[in-house]
């Protein structure tokens, strides 16, 4: 489901901005401009890639994150999206007023908060009132499992379609056709493929170094430099396990 999922989305501002609207419910959205594997970073220098980073015609943001393990979508980790946003919308000398709305959107493969909802809306509220804090910070939990005949439920089962005859979106529809039967559209395909392929690799390798890194950790005898070139890890990833191992 998820992977033509991804690919269909990549690059492409009309079925970006169709899952947006049928997400948030807003048939005037208009997307500008899409991102695809947007790069951001804090103030520590720790970077973080974003799936689809969209903007619309208000400048309001929306991160878009198709998950097909429940581990990637975590409710810390949407926090920290989240704030990383706000950190990279803003200026020097600019009014914290002026924030932009930001919208992280989890579509995860399963129901991840596990109360059978077709999508899920986390605000901030004043607990004592139960009034909406009015941040204008923003996160949903989308269903990938959901199916029904409302436009949620259509689109997740669209997205778990692998042939286009089979899917009622019309805009989703033209994109995996492009995909699967245009000559130009297969060879992005099969590209597209392969690089998210090499990306689990490295991913997998990266967990491994880390590992690796932990167990020399725990022997104690190696300073974080050692631990560094053995692991091949940069000092401070070494000095941050060891943080989180001690924690």
């Amino acid at each position: 489901m998820m992977t033509l999922c991804q690919i269909v989305l990549k690059k492409n501002i009309e079925c970006t901005e169709l899952v947006l609207q049928i997400v948030l419910g807003r048939d005037d959205l208009k997307v500008e401009k899409v991102a695809i594997q947007h790069q951001l970073k804090n103030l520590q220098g720790r970077s973080i890639i974003f799936y689809i980073y969209a903007t619309d015609h208000a400048g309001k943001r929306y991160n878009v994150e198709i998950q097909r393990a429940d581990r990637g979508a975590g409710a810390k980790r949407a926090r920290y999206h989240s704030s990383l946003i706000d950190a990279n919308v803003t200026e020097p000398g600019e009014k914290l007023e002026n924030l932009v709305e930001t919208y992280v959107i989890f579509i995860a493969e399963r129901d991840v908060l596990g109360k059978g909802q077709p999508i899920y809306h986390i605000h901030r509220v004043i607990k004592e009132t139960g009034e909406n804090f009015g941040d204008e910070a923003y996160i949903l939990y989308v269903n990938g499992a959901y199916r029904d005949e409302s436009p949620i439920g259509i689109l997740m089962r669209d997205f778990s379609c692998t042939d286009a005859k089979d899917m009622k979106y019309r805009t989703l529809a033209e994109r995996v056709r492009y995909f699967k039967e245009d000559e130009k559209g297969v060879a992005a395909m099969c590209k597209a493929m392969e690089d998210m392929r090499n990306e689990a690799a490295l991913t997998a390798r990266l967990e491994e170094r880390k590992r690796f890194a932990i167990d020399l950790l725990a022997m104690g005898e190696l300073s974080y430099e050692q631990i560094a070139k053995l692991s091949k890890l940069t000092v401070e990833e070494v000095r941050t396990l060891d943080g989180k191992r001690g924690a």
